[in-house]
């Protein structure tokens, strides 16, 4: 697995816990819930800059 397809993944599970514990804050009003929210989305903000980065490295292999 390549660094770029691992933080991906690692994107995509964070946004899953977004969905997931946003949508028991909408239902149940449950704050801790929402506190989940804004932890993984602090997390996805972490994991852009490295995907960005990883992205450019394998455009510029892929140009040689």
């Amino acid at each position: 697995m390549t660094e770029l397809e691992k933080l991906y993944d690692e994107i995509l599970e964070q946004f899953e816990i977004v969905k997931t514990k946003h949508q028991k804050f909408v239902d149940n009003q449950n704050k801790s819930a929402e506190s989940g929210v804004r932890t993984a989305l602090g997390e996805i903000k972490e994991l852009i800059t490295p995907y960005r980065k990883a992205s450019v490295e394998v455009i510029k292999k892929l140009k040689k």
